[in-house]
């Protein structure tokens, strides 16, 4: 493993804890960031801190900005994979109080305004419970709602962008914004957001629906999953966005992948577009897996294979 970048100055983290932006105790030093995700590799963050509300994310970003420390905001961890080197800079993990949802609900429609650490399964739970449609596609999709809007995070012919009307967040500057619909430029598995902007809070639109249809279309969903993707190893869900007309697990079935393996990381033998950690991998390891998986998808079947994960930290 190679050494860790300088990390900032003594004086500059003083800054951060100054003046109440955050509870100094809760800034803490090299926290390694491999139990943060959920394909469980990745070195440690030169700092870290969780924070509790969109207040005290505003203060702390801007208090970073001012000591010229460099911020990562982490969410569920389930569609990255961190460097074995970790992260430079200051990684800010959004608390409990960023998990609550308020629902409004106004006749046959509904308004849900989402935290953006709230887990998408829990959200998805939550919005059959009341009968409403146009989350039905999630069921399944691991970790938080922050993390599946900014990968416009869908399956089954549904995508979170579909039915988000408005995004809460923190921009660089550190200041609470609102971005309304006409703002958001969605795209397959992306969000174009302004450089460096935290999201603290979704809007989301749904309307009342036929309980028994929504009840088929969640049980149709989770039998589709139990039967193709992998159970039981630490993985970050689809590795490669699907090409256009084709499915990225299907080249790389097609390539002969299956069971492919680096070091501790593996594609899985039951779904060719997971990666899973066996218990001994590495970000490197991933990494290597995934050039090699696209390298051979590119000479059987002439397509260049989209990571869909993110990539992040000291490479």
């Amino acid at each position: 493993m190679s050494a860790l970048a300088s990390p900032p100055d003594l004086a500059g983290v003083a800054q951060l804890a100054a003046g109440g932006a955050v509870v100094p105790e809760r800034l803490r030093r090299g926290v390694r960031l491999a139990r943060h995700t959920s394909i469980r590799v990745g070195g440690p963050a030169d700092l870290f801190c969780e924070v509790e509300s969109e207040d005290e994310l505003a203060r702390l970003v801007r208090a970073a900005r001012r000591a010229g420390v460099p911020v990562f905001a982490l969410g569920g961890g389930t569609n990255l994979v961190v460097s074995d080197r970790g992260i430079r800079g200051l990684t800010v993990k959004l608390g409990r109080g960023f998990a609550a949802t308020t629902w409004r609900m106004n006749g046959t429609a509904a308004e849900a305004i989402v935290g953006a650490a709230a887990n998408l399964k829990r959200l998805v739970l939550d919005s059959v419970t009341r009968g409403l449609t146009g989350l039905e596609f999630a069921e399944g999709i691991p970790g938080t709602a922050g993390g599946g809007v900014l990968m416009n995070a869908g399956a089954f012919g549904g995508e979170l962008g579909g039915v988000v009307t408005a995004i809460r967040g923190v921009t660089r500057e550190g200041e609470p914004t609102r971005l309304r619909r006409a703002e958001l430029s969605f795209a397959y598995r992306r969000l174009d957001l302004p450089r460096d902007f935290v999201v603290s809070a979704l809007e989301l639109a749904l309307e009342r629906g036929d309980p028994a249809l929504i009840a088929e279309r969640i049980a149709a969903a989770k039998r589709k999953r139990s039967r193709h993707q992998p159970l039981g190893f630490p993985n970050a869900g689809s590795i490669f966005k699907n090409p256009s007309g084709d499915f990225a697990g299907r080249l790389v079935e097609s390539a002969g992948l299956k069971g492919l393996t680096v070091g501790g990381a593996q594609v899985s033998p039951m779904h060719a577009n997971f990666i899973v950690n066996l218990g001994t991998a590495t970000a490197s390891d991933v990494k290597e897996l995934m050039r090699q998986v696209r390298d051979a998808v590119w000479l059987r079947s002439g397509v260049w294979l989209e990571p869909e994960v993110r990539l992040v930290g000291e490479w």
